[in-house]
């Protein structure tokens, strides 16, 4: 089972089992959402999933409802019947556990920024470095 919730605190939720996938997807339609070079989800049963609190939603397709929390905004769910049917994607960056579902694929890399393909190579600094 995974946990987690906003950044506020006001949604929490759980998923038992283990996702169908995990993945960092690339499409401009999430990098716009998330205001994030990528976002990473793992899609579950919706019947595997309990959410608390007040949750808004978005259509933004029209097949697909981003969901959010309703005070702080934090992105926490995407849900399409069309393409996943039965299912509930959960962004991976609001689990408490960060190393629970690690991402196994890229997907709609074809849409991704430009620069990632050199991403990894960059500098890497502990904390933030000083100037």
């Amino acid at each position: 089972m995974v946990t987690g919730g906003c950044h506020c605190g006001a949604v929490r939720y759980e998923a038992a089992g283990d996702p169908v996938y995990s993945a960092l997807c690339h499409c401009s339609d999430c990098r716009k959402s998330a205001g994030a070079p990528m976002v990473g989800w793992a899609l579950f049963p919706k019947d595997k999933v309990m959410i608390t609190g007040e949750v808004a939603s978005y259509a933004s397709s029209e097949q697909a409802t981003r969901q959010f929390c309703a005070r702080c905004g934090t992105g926490l769910f995407y849900r399409n019947e069309s393409i996943f049917p039965g299912q509930i994607d959960i962004q991976t960056a609001t689990f408490d556990d960060q190393a629970a579902f690690p991402p196994g694929i890229h997907v709609q890399y074809a849409e991704a920024a430009p620069w990632m393909e050199g991403a990894h190579e960059l500098p890497k600094f502990e904390r933030y470095p000083g100037l």
